[in-house]
């Protein structure tokens, strides 16, 4: 109980009566603390105070202390009174539509506002919401505060004839202070050697925490909970008995064995011994010895607490679905393509399925139906194959085939007559523009002889070609050329016969080129990076590293966010686009070099085929969802190809339709794999 002080007024807590000089009587002297106010007070009932009502004699005012009442939310009461009764808060049971019904009668209702502390309605008055509407306005509390007083102008603005001080400049005014270099030295030094230390901001977030979780040993902040018992001393066994049984007690000999041994390699540290009686036994001579040694023990022997970690092994493995609830996807060899005599490198596949068409070393071109296995067409070309790709367009019946210093554009003339046959108007109906123009290669139309072979247009380059890729919609197609000049990369129209070269410097040896399957974007692959540009603004969007020494080949997800880099050191990195500039996830699940990866154009599978000789189909799917992370999981190792020259496979393609996969090896073989 208390009183509280304050305006020089004595103002009881929790009643209504004036202060205790004028309570009895104000003949006697109050007995207890005299009221500071006094002189103010003289004994005189207190005035009405305004945030206080003050007409009844019992005033319900809230006596609980300076604490949060949201505590007292789920209570009837809000306090207790002097006596220790219970302040219970004013009855409100009012509903919406006396809540209602009091808005539209009562007047003053606009001005009435709920008390938290006492849960009481109060009327504010004139002056209190005159004041309300003011701070509301961004205005001063304060009436007759005047923010524009005229300021005093303490400097004058007029310049004067004479000045206050004409003493020349000092020297040290305008050199630099060598005192000031000398601290800054010294405190640069001491911030340097760490003397120095920022002041660390402070944390002014409430801390809560457990009065009484000290006092549970279960708990984190127990307080026991780091103490560490000392080890118990081993209890005494029948051997210490005063009257131990006769195979305890030493022989002679054993005893002699016993004092000959180093105290540390003893069994036992004292002689078990025989006494006809327990008062008969004598005091121990090593008592104190031993006492010694145990506090030594306790002393000296640190003891510490560590925590184990318990962790199951399975737990650390991530929990990745079984392959078979991710069918389907290629499982078993189905057909072997025979024909080729040296080691076929590159493979493509018509836009249909029908037709897979092989380069290999032995200078020759081979169309192949891909259902029968059956050789259709063998072009021989004078040269390697490094490269081969069919035009994606189901309309135009046209390959594009790297060989040497040349790109041969070549009809292959299967499948549909009417299809082959529109290609070939296609490709006549060029028209040469009046003017010559400049080009880094030459278009040079085929002879009687390439045309009866089935070769259109040859694009002779000036190095030899290492790989050629058609844009998505077949017009342009791009080549790469074995040279370290800003040459390596040309892009070409087909339609018009004209090529370009995109790039003014070179960034590296370029390893592999491909076309965005959707927006107009370019990957250019060089031994550690992947350069992405846009060719419609001409500049370049962000540069991808490969954390790989020498990247092989490149692929795209059909999606076009995510891309696939196969490299000469064994690993298979996976980059999201949207997410980073290194690789998602690397793979490392071949034990020698990469040649060739591939993404399905439908299903959610890509496939790597490694210089092992082993294809690894794994299923890779892509989700809508972008915070959700793309599933990576091996599914199946395909094998059939026999190593040669320590090559293995060379080249793997996805049936467009199908989820089969082919490969072709350094054996002279092409495997499908169903």
């Amino acid at each position: 109980m208390g009183w509280n002080w304050g305006w020089g007024l004595c103002i009881p807590r929790a009643t209504g009566r004036g202060c205790r000089g004028e309570e009895q009587g104000g003949s006697t002297p109050p007995s207890g603390p005299i009221c500071p106010g006094a002189a103010a007070c003289s004994g005189a009932p207190n005035p009405p105070l305004t945030p206080f009502p003050s007409a009844s004699l019992q005033d319900i005012r809230n006596t609980v202390g300076n604490i949060p009442m949201e505590w007292y939310q789920d209570f009837p009461h809000i306090g207790y009174d002097l006596e220790g009764k219970k302040i219970y808060k004013p009855i409100r049971n009012k509903d919406e539509l006396d809540m209602f019904l009091e808005k539209m009668e009562n007047p003053d209702y606009w001005r009435t506002v709920q008390d938290k502390m006492t849960g009481a309605d109060i009327k504010l008055t004139d002056e209190q919401i005159d004041l309300v509407h003011r701070l509301q306005k961004g205005q001063f509390g304060d009436v007759h505060f005047n923010p524009y007083e005229p300021a005093v102008d303490f400097f004058t603005h007029e310049v004067m004839i004479h000045p206050v001080t004409n003493r020349p400049a000092d020297k040290r005014s305008f050199i630099p202070s060598l005192i000031e270099k000398e601290k800054v030295s010294k405190l640069v030094h001491a911030i340097k050697m760490g003397w120095i230390k920022p002041r660390k901001p402070k944390d002014d977030t409430p801390t809560y925490y457990d009065l009484w979780a000290h006092e549970d040993p279960n708990s984190i902040l127990g307080r026991h909970k780091m103490h560490v018992p000392a080890p118990k001393m081993k209890l005494p066994g029948h051997e210490e008995s005063y009257n131990p049984p006769p195979e305890y007690l030493l022989s002679e000999e054993e005893r002699l064995a016993w004092e000959q041994q180093e105290p540390a390699q003893r069994r036992l540290s004292f002689v078990p011994q025989q006494h006809r009686s327990l008062r008969a036994v004598p005091a121990f001579p090593r008592f104190i010895h031993e006492r010694f040694e145990r506090c030594l023990d306790l002393y000296l022997c640190p003891r510490q607490r560590k925590m184990r970690v318990n962790v199951d092994p399975e737990d650390l493995i991530p929990k990745l679905p079984k392959p078979r609830d991710l069918q389907p996807f290629p499982t078993t060899q189905a057909l072997v393509y025979r024909g080729h005599t040296s080691l076929v490198r590159c493979l493509s596949i018509s836009p249909s399925g029908q037709w897979l068409v092989s380069g290999s070393d032995d200078g020759s071109v081979r169309f192949w139906e891909v259902s029968t296995a059956r050789c259709m067409k063998t072009l021989p070309v004078g040269g390697v194959v490094k490269s081969v790709a069919w035009n994606p367009n189901p309309t135009i019946c046209l390959v594009a085939i790297c060989v040497e210093q040349s790109v041969l554009l070549v009809n292959p003339c299967l499948g549909d007559k009417l299809l082959y046959g529109a290609t070939d108007q296609l490709l006549e109906s060029f028209v040469p523009p009046e003017e010559e123009r400049v080009q880094p290669v030459q278009w040079v139309p085929a002879t009687m002889e390439e045309h009866s072979k089935g070769i259109r247009l040859v694009v002779q380059h000036s190095k030899a070609v290492k790989q050629v890729t058609w844009h998505g919609k077949g017009d342009y197609f791009a080549s790469v050329v074995s040279d370290n000049s800003n040459m390596q990369v040309l892009i070409h129209q087909s339609s018009k016969r004209w090529s370009q070269n995109p790039f003014r410097r070179s960034k590296g040896l370029v390893q592999c080129v491909l076309f965005h399957p959707i927006r107009p974007y370019f990957f250019v692959a060089t031994q550690r990076y992947v350069r992405v540009y846009n060719l419609l603004k001409q500049e370049l969007t962000k540069k991808l590293m490969t954390n790989c020494k020498w990247v092989s080949s490149m692929a795209i997800h059909p999606g076009g966010d995510n891309i696939i880099c196969g490299s000469y050191d064994s690993k298979l990195a996976w980059f999201d686009l949207d997410l980073s500039t290194r690789p998602y996830q690397l793979l490392r699940h071949h034990k020698r070099a990469l040649r060739s990866v591939a993404f399905h154009k439908h299903y959610p599978l890509f496939a790597s085929g490694s210089d092992d000789g082993s294809v690894i189909v794994c299923h890779g799917m892509v989700y809508n969802d972008l915070l959700q992370n793309p599933l990576l999981v091996p599914v199946k190792v395909l094998k059939g190809h026999v190593l040669t020259l320590d090559l293995g496979v060379l080249d793997v393609l996805f049936h467009p339709t199908q989820p089969w996969v082919f490969s072709s090896g350094a054996d002279g073989t092409i495997r499908l794999y169903t």
